[in-house]
């Protein structure tokens, strides 16, 4: 995956005023939001959690099969005939993302299984699980579980042979997708973190899952393209339902089907205004 971010510079400037003055023009501080109650927090499937340990420490990752059930099926199996351990992320790029899951660690390697084809989009249907956040009347936003998404209106699904409309994921920080070659239709191994969002690979690449604990991890993998040597890496990665009982942590995540975040979203939307975007919703977790 060969990908460049183009940075703009924006210069400002703010208008001096007297002390006094600013100080009575300071709003006051919002009161702290009340902590997600017991019926605001799901447990993760363990099938579906990938845990990544490495030498800056564990990434916990959310694999989303209604998104991009073949790929997560491929990463699952990976992760199974232990491919992904040791493995370098040898392609960093800081507002970006961090590359990894390569065996040559070079980004021109993959497994011994054929590539996959691309699951850039998926179908949804009016019963399947979306938490809507925000409404254009040509498309909605929303979210998958931890994954954001955008779909057509739903006023389409009347109109299609299956009653279902197309969705796409959205890469916003920490979302993981599926790197590839210049085919839509050649991932194999390897897959990127994203650090920031980077709403260009939106229809491009496949996003299989989302970080829901340990983004600052991947935000501290050492940077380059490619990096220089030592490489951080990822000394093993494993599925939560296979680790043992005595090494399993406990993984919760904030519902985005409940009452808390639904607030939270109200207050998202209340301070950014225009320009309210999924991508700025923060998802907590808890792991103990």
């Amino acid at each position: 995956m060969i990908r460049t971010v183009l940075l703009a510079a924006v210069a400002a400037t703010l208008a001096s005023a007297p002390a006094q003055a600013q100080r009575q023009n300071i709003p006051p501080a919002p009161p702290p939001a009340p902590a997600p109650g017991p019926q605001d927090w799901r447990t993760p499937d363990p099938e579906n959690v990938l845990v990544i340990d490495t030498n800056k420490g564990r990434i916990l990752v959310e694999l989303e099969p209604r998104v991009a059930p073949a790929h997560v099926d491929r990463i699952r199996t990976l992760t199974r005939q232990g491919l992904y351990d040791g493995r370098t992320f040898f392609r960093v790029i800081d507002l970006f993302m961090a590359q990894t899951g390569d065996p040559l660690d070079t980004g021109e390697g993959g497994s011994d299984l054929p590539d996959i084809a691309a699951e850039f989009t998926f179908r949804r249907g009016a019963s399947d699980p979306f938490v809507k956040v925000a409404d254009s009347g040509s498309s909605q936003t929303g979210f998958v579980g931890a994954v954001p998404v955008m779909t057509q209106s739903p006023m389409l699904m009347a109109m299609t042979v299956d009653g279902k409309i197309t969705a796409w994921p959205l890469f916003c920080p920490g979302v993981a997708g599926m790197a590839r070659g210049s085919e839509d239709d050649s991932a194999n191994s390897q897959f990127f973190l994203m650090r920031q969002a980077y709403p260009s690979l939106e229809k491009r690449y496949t996003a299989f899952g989302r970080v829901v604990d340990g983004l600052e991890v991947v935000r501290a993998i050492k940077t380059g393209e490619p990096v220089a040597d030592p490489q951080d890496r990822m000394e093993r990665v494993r599925i939560l339902a296979d680790m043992p009982a005595a090494e399993r942590p406990s993984v919760r995540v904030v519902d985005t089907a409940g009452p808390w975040f639904a607030a939270q979203v109200a207050q998202q939307r209340a301070e950014d205004g225009a320009d309210f975007s999924a991508c700025n919703l923060k998802i907590p977790s808890e792991v103990k």
